[in-house]
């Protein structure tokens, strides 16, 4: 069945999803001229409690080596479809290191548009973060694609344009434009059987404001989750500065600029503009 969403041509590839540190690093040297190396020269190295490699470690004259990590109480890996991994160690040099299999793909004409999808399922479970959230925005987003993986479930990442550094400069509709893009991809490509959108903080606000749009591809929408709701309104009516930069905001738009920065004191934290700021600050906002 085809959603009333226009389809829009997909690019995927796989790929694995996992945070810089992630990667320990060893000297290329030691994997070309050493047989015993891995394939990859991402092959790890020694580090005592100091930094300093230990003196077993050390490379002789005129050669380089070096020793793979020690992972203690490393967990086995959870395959099957989708491919998920388990985290590799809890302790040591390889701890928090996390990662997810799964598919890159694009959804929207727009370079921000992708998302990333974990499991190969018809159902799927959609998580929006809040503000500056993108790829694992949370702790609990690695176990629950695991436990989703035995519900036959699929956990899909989007990046919206909001997502990151973007939300200052983005919107509530943006959002919900995207959402039913998203939403309008599983079903036509994927041949999705219904979404469970799961919001955290900000996140459930986009989830509310999409369901009040009646966009076509909001029928999809079996259910939906808010986890961890907030009021921006009430935590920046705390700060000093909120009432002067609402002011600002209201004179700039009434000059016709509502689509220009605001001073970097607005929101230390990202570009926002004029039209954005009452959003997050005043009620009905």
């Amino acid at each position: 069945r085809r959603c009333p969403c226009s389809p829009i041509p997909s690019r995927q590839v796989r790929c694995t999803s996992r945070p810089r540190d992630a990667l320990a690093v060893t000297s290329p040297a030691a994997a070309m001229t050493s047989p015993a190396s891995t394939s990859s020269w991402f092959s790890g190295i020694v580090r005592t409690a100091s930094g300093n490699p230990p003196s077993s470690a050390m490379p002789p004259a005129g050669g380089v080596t070096s020793a793979p990590v020690s992972l203690p109480d490393t967990p086995a890996a959870v395959s099957g479809k989708g491919g998920v991994v388990a985290p590799v160690a809890t302790t040591g040099v390889g701890a928090r290191r996390k990662q997810l299999q799964g598919t890159l793909f694009k959804y929207g004409p727009k370079s921000a548009q992708v998302a990333f999808r974990t499991g190969d399922f018809t159902r799927q479970v959609i998580f929006i973060g809040g503000l500056a959230d993108g790829l694992l925005a949370t702790d609990y987003l690695e176990p629950l694609s695991l436990a989703l993986e035995v519900e036959k479930w699929s956990l899909v990442q989007p990046l919206l344009s909001s997502s990151y550094t973007g939300y200052g400069i983005s919107s509530l509709e943006q959002d919900a434009l995207e959402l039913d893009q998203l939403i309008g991809y599983l079903i036509n490509k994927d041949n999705s059987e219904g979404v469970i959108l799961l919001g955290h903080s900000t996140g459930c606000q986009d989830i509310i404001h999409y369901m009040q749009t009646n966009f076509a591809c909001s029928k999809a929408v079996s259910g939906v989750i808010l986890q961890a709701p907030v009021s921006d309104r009430e935590y920046r009516a705390t700060l000093p500065e909120t009432g002067e930069m609402i002011d600002l905001a209201a004179k700039m738009i009434s000059a016709g600029r509502g689509m220009d920065l605001m001073p970097r004191e607005a929101n230390s934290d990202a570009p926002i503009t004029a039209y954005r700021v009452p959003l997050p600050l005043c009620i009905h906002g």
